[in-house]
């Protein structure tokens, strides 16, 4: 069976292509045009579409008369999940962090886990061994933290993040320098030292690291973390076959 699981994030639109629940094309930064001709090309029989804003069932409407089935909007606070939700605010839960969750958990089955997701904000997000997405933490992601220094104040420069393989001093020696380091050594260590606080409470977590800046991160966090690019679609896949196979 061939499905398509959207994500409507807030800097871009990912799309993922699953067959039998496998990630078989991945795709981001796409137009809404560019979702259609991928929705041609794909030819899923089931799609999910999820959003952080409130456009998921326009993005949906645009789409009707192209796939076979009804498509499935995930609405964190309504959508039924295969994983019970402790969250106290469900009407409050990003459609992404719900998502990851239950993406972690499919990973992840009967371990705690932790999910870190770098992308416009820098989420951490806990599901526990007995399948209970618990919540987590929601911080400025590189990027925010990057233009906030600039805008807030009068000299600092904006910057972009470098390479993902550039070696970023602890020890700034030029203004660049400091804000680099403040930013991304920051951020390294704000990580590293949740997973610790974590660990402490979760006797052997697993910690997966997902988001567009991951792969920036990667090498900046401890070896065991585990990169999975598009943990996001894979958790809104899952939810929609929870749906299909109902």
């Amino acid at each position: 069976m061939r499905t398509l699981a959207l994500d409507i994030g807030n800097t871009a639109v990912k799309a993922g292509g699953f067959e039998d629940s496998v990630l078989r094309e991945m795709a981001t930064g796409l137009t809404a045009a560019q979702v259609r001709e991928l929705v041609r090309h794909w030819q899923p029989q089931h799609v999910i579409v999820s959003s952080v804003a409130d456009d998921a069932a326009l993005q949906a409407e645009e789409l009707r008369g192209l796939v076979p089935n009804e498509i499935l909007i995930f609405d964190p606070a309504t959508t039924a999940v295969p994983l019970r939700n402790a969250y106290a605010t469900p009407h409050t839960l990003g459609a992404d962090r719900l998502a990851v969750a239950v993406g972690a958990a499919g990973l992840r089955p009967d371990q705690h886990v932790l999910v870190v997701d770098a992308g416009t904000a820098l989420k951490v997000d806990l599901v526990t061994a007995d399948g209970t997405y618990r919540g987590g933490s929601i911080a400025p992601g590189l990027g925010m933290r990057l233009r906030a220094l600039h805008t807030f104040t009068g000299r600092l420069p904006l910057l972009a993040l470098p390479a993902a393989d550039a070696t970023i001093p602890l020890t700034g020696d030029s203004t660049t320098g400091s804000l680099l380091s403040g930013v991304v050594n920051g951020a390294a260590a704000e990580i590293t030292g949740l997973i610790a606080q974590y660990e402490q409470l979760y006797p052997s977590l697993g910690v997966l690291l997902t988001g567009g800046d991951a792969a920036f991160l990667a090498a900046r966090l401890p070896a065991r973390i585990f990169v999975v690019p598009g943990l996001v679609l894979l958790g809104l896949n899952r939810i929609l076959a929870y749906h299909v196979d109902k």
